[in-house]
């Protein structure tokens, strides 16, 4: 049996992928800080499944939580990183908030999965990151940065992998608007994809085995156009 382990499993794009993943014959690993959102959703599933409680604002624990729940599975093969927050017009504490979860707790996460997977000889970690990780945005600076790191993390540990020698996939998935609670209260949004669709896309990268992948598709011609569009008209653009 398949074994994965999805993190930030109690909503939004973690929960409705965990659903994808367990129809598709995977024991599914749930982990979450909402433990009783978690217990519901595995009421919900239709194959075997275990729960955890990790919060990723804490490395240490984290760490623990995540090896029990491991041990607790029998293995794991695919590790999903969907955890994160985002706050529009951010106050200072929420944009601290959001580089100990999108960053800090990321990269601990991150890093402790890819150690796992290279001592064993290979495996898949699928990293959420997003379409805001191309350029600056003014809603939400700190967001853009910390889904910019997430992004060239992943990149750098894809580099890693190949001189270590090791199978060790990294998917890079790069969301445009879905339907989750963090689109709330964004305006101008376009493009917009229900989450159930958006989960349905990563699973298919994920059999895929992609690098990268943009949901829905036609996001990688914004990613195009921020890239390439000048300075002075972005910043337009975006004000």
């Amino acid at each position: 049996m398949k074994r994965a382990i999805v993190v930030g499993a109690s909503a939004g794009i973690g929960r409705e992928l965990a659903k994808i993943l367990s129809g598709e014959g995977y024991l599914v690993g749930l982990a979450s800080r909402r433990i009783g959102l978690l217990h519901a959703l595995q009421r919900e599933l239709p194959g075997a499944s275990c729960v955890a409680r990790l919060d990723v604002r804490r490395p240490e624990e984290t760490r623990e939580a995540f090896d029990a729940l491991i041990r607790e599975m029998g293995g794991v093969d695919l590790v999903v990183i969907s955890a994160g927050v985002l706050f529009q017009d951010p106050s200072p504490e929420q944009e601290a908030e959001t580089i100990a979860v999108n960053i800090a707790g990321f990269t601990a996460l991150f890093r402790h999965a890819y150690d796992l997977f290279r001592a064993r000889g290979g495996g898949q970690i699928v990293g959420i990151s997003s379409v805001a990780a191309i350029r600056g945005g003014h809603g939400s600076p700190v967001y853009n940065a910390s889904k910019a790191f997430v992004s060239s993390l992943m990149h750098g540990y894809r580099i890693r992998a190949r001189r270590d020698g090791v199978r060790v996939l990294i998917t890079d998935i790069r969301p445009g608007h879905v339907s989750t609670g963090m689109l709330e209260g964004q305006r101008g949004a376009f493009w917009v994809v229900s989450v159930d669709a958006a989960a349905r896309r990563i699973a298919a990268a994920i059999r895929k085995g992609r690098r990268h992948a943009y949901v829905s598709p036609r996001w990688r011609l914004v990613a195009w156009a921020m890239r390439l569009l000048p300075d002075r008209l972005y910043c337009r653009f975006e004000s």
